[in-house]
């Protein structure tokens, strides 16, 4: 089970941020996953999948409680409604992993490689996402609480209509953000290695950058608000 870290508040030239609560999963002794294929609405409790190749199989509405994912082939996994909790996925990989309205509590996730990734309408609360590469990763009308995102790289992710609250960024690069529709609240950019957004600038409200980052964003936010900057 995860003992809950508790966050505190951070502060830099006079802002203040909550800080996002991280997971720190302890999984109890596991049995090996006995294969056969993931079952809609399927019970998964205290189980280690090791470089299980679950592509494209259906585990709509699956619970997966206590778990161990090491080196697992995702693609094109149907996990639609699923629930992740309490469990440590590392080394996945997969393209068009259908995670649509799911919901990740409690959760830590390692060295990912994934593109195209369906994850509108999904709950991710106390979740680490921690290195590994994402491409497309569709997080729209998303709920994020208690997030970090740490050394990883994020291209082009949609957090379009998201609510993202108490949610880190760090080491990061982001490419291609789309903020559009999102509610940011007690969001912390600072420590992003790098910061692109592609739309969705005036939705920065809520969140923390860094002066270096004001300076490199300078030309989005004034294509925004219709100022023409000329020498």
């Amino acid at each position: 089970m995860a003992r809950r870290a508790v966050g505190g508040t951070d502060g830099v030239g006079g802002a203040r941020v909550k800080s996002a609560r991280r997971p720190e999963v302890r999984l109890p002794p596991l049995e090996p996953y006995g294969g056969g294929g993931l079952e809609p609405d399927g019970d998964y409790d205290g189980l280690e999948f090791v470089a299980a190749d679950l592509a494209g199989q259906d585990g709509r509405g699956a619970r997966f409680m206590d778990c161990a994912l090491t080196g697992c082939a995702l693609d094109e996994t149907r996990l639609h409604h699923a629930r992740v909790l309490d469990s440590v996925l590392t080394g996945i990989r997969g393209v068009g992993t259908d995670l649509a309205e799911s919901t990740l509590r409690d959760v830590e996730l390692v060295d990912a490689r994934l593109g195209g990734t369906q994850m509108h309408g999904a709950v991710l609360e106390r979740v680490l996402i921690r290195g590994g590469k994402i491409d497309y990763l569709n997080l729209r009308t998303a709920r994020l609480k208690d997030v970090v995102f740490q050394g990883c790289v994020l291209v082009e992710p949609d957090f379009g209509g998201a609510r993202l609250e108490r949610v880190e960024f760090l080491d990061c690069e982001l490419k291609g953000v789309d903020l559009n529709a999102a509610t940011l609240k007690d969001v912390d950019l600072r420590g992003a290695a790098s910061l692109e957004i592609a739309r969705g600038v005036d939705r920065l409200a809520g969140a923390v950058i860094s002066p270096t980052q004001l300076l490199d964003l300078a030309g989005v936010l004034a294509a925004e608000l219709g100022i023409r900057v000329e020498g």
